[in-house]
């Protein structure tokens, strides 16, 4: 356009500059003497709100990690004494048995075919029994009471989080804090190797050393560990992130390679 040179909109590097610029100025200014990081605090010199969260998270972070592997430990113990309720029924024509996890598979295959219905009751009811071992066995050793404990602690914990991040921090520390929970639960959900949680874990241990070097009394998040955390939640607990209706809760391994079996199973039908 003939007037393009009179446009309101920088061009690309220009605006990366003063971005760059303004957010430089800004960590920079605050932190320029103890005094300075003070008045972050609104003059009332308390604790900072987003830290004191941050160790409430890290505690009931810790016990839900806890009470995740009690309920795994007893989920397995559970399938290694009872197995998973299911019905083994025959596929016609080939004699081949499969085994069925559900009432919603007994019905995909059988369907409403009146013809199948005495060998639909056959399968519904050897799955209702076995059901009933599970329940029995889980009754005794408490795997659906440690489930749900670890459901309402995961909940707690995510409550946390919210709590957080929406928290205005007033130091350093509190910042880390922060970051410090982004690492944890983002690294836990997908590979950590690619963008952004190495680029995250580089701001984290910049920040803390500076914190460390202006406050060395404060206790900085992040300061204590240097690698990923742990990618757990794929094949662990702790399914939290954006819940709807029906999201699982508390989905070990284990019980996903059941749902993955049944679904070969019935594919091949």
């Amino acid at each position: 356009m003939a007037d393009s040179d009179n446009s309101m909109s920088l061009p690309v590097v220009t605006r990366r500059r003063l971005l760059a610029g303004t957010a430089v100025a800004t960590l920079v200014r605050p932190f320029q003497s103890k005094a300075q990081t003070a008045e972050l605090r609104d003059g009332r010199g308390g604790p900072d709100p987003a830290l004191s969260l941050w160790e409430e998270w890290k505690a009931a972070a810790l016990r839900t990690e806890t009470l995740c592997r009690k309920q795994q430990r007893l989920e397995t113990e559970l399938v290694r004494d009872v197995g998973f309720p299911r019905a083994t029924i025959h596929l016609s024509g080939n004699g081949e048995k499969v085994a069925i996890f559900s009432l919603d598979a007994i019905k995909d295959i059988y369907g409403s075919d009146p013809k199948m219905a005495d060998l639909r009751a056959e399968a519904e009811a050897e799955l209702a029994a076995h059901q009933a071992l599970w329940d029995a066995a889980d009754e005794k050793i408490g795997y659906a009471a440690a489930k749900q404990e670890e459901e309402e602690a995961g909940n707690s914990e995510q409550g946390l989080v919210d709590a957080l991040i929406s928290t205005r921090a007033t130091s350093l520390a509190g910042i880390a804090g922060k970051l410090n929970v982004v690492l944890h639960e983002g690294e836990g959900w997908q590979e950590c190797t690619e963008f952004p949680w190495p680029h995250i874990r580089s701001a984290l241990c910049d920040l803390v050393r500076i914190g460390q070097a202006m406050e060395p009394d404060v206790v900085m998040p992040g300061s204590d560990r240097q690698a990923p955390f742990s990618r757990m939640h794929p094949e662990g607990c702790w399914v939290r992130v954006s819940k709807g209706p029906g999201a699982s809760l508390g989905c070990p391994d284990i019980q996903r390679q059941a749902a993955d079996l049944e679904g070969g199973m019935r594919k091949r039908l």
